[in-house]
C-alpha cells in the first residue's frame, strides 16, 4: 500500500460559516465519490484558503462528515495577485492500492479554471 495525493479546490460566494462548510463539504464528498475513498483510508487532510476566507476552518466540513480520526490542517493561502479569489483548496493524502495516476483530482464550481 502506498500513500497518495489528491487534489481539490472550490470556491464560495461569500465569506460566511455556512458558504465555507457546504461548499467544503460538496468537494470533500465528490473527492471521496470519485475516488471510491474510504474513511479509514484517509492519512491527513491540507486545507487552504485565499485571503478573505476566515468566517469558518474549511476542516469544519470534514469533522462533520464523521471524518474525526483524520489529521487535518488549516492554512491561508498565499496572496497572489489576479489569482483566483474565495477558493478553497484541498490536498488529501490516502493510503492506497492505487496508482498515483488513478486518483482523481475534483475541481467545483469557479476553480474548475484551475484545471483543463
Amino acid at each position: 500500500m502506498a500513500l497518495r495525493g489528491i487534489r481539490g479546490a472550490t470556491t464560495v460566494a461569500e465569506n460566511s460559516r455556512e458558504e465555507i462548510v457546504s461548499a467544503t463539504r460538496e468537494l470533500l464528498s465528490a473527492i471521496q465519490k470519485e475516488n471510491d475513498i474510504k474513511i479509514e483510508e484517509v492519512a491527513s487532510v491540507l486545507f487552504s484558503s485565499t485571503p478573505g476566507l476566515d468566517a469558518e476552518f474549511p476542516a469544519v466540513a470534514a469533522r462533520e462528515l464523521g471524518w474525526n480520526g483524520t489529521p487535518l490542517m488549516c492554512m491561508q493561502e498565499i496572496d497572489v495577485s489576479g489569482s483566483l479569489t474565495n477558493c478553497i483548496r484541498v490536498l488529501l493524502h490516502i493510503n492506497t492500492d492505487k496508482q498515483q495516476g488513478e486518483m482523481k483530482h475534483v475541481y467545483l464550481r469557479e476553480a474548475k479554471t484551475l484545471r483543463r
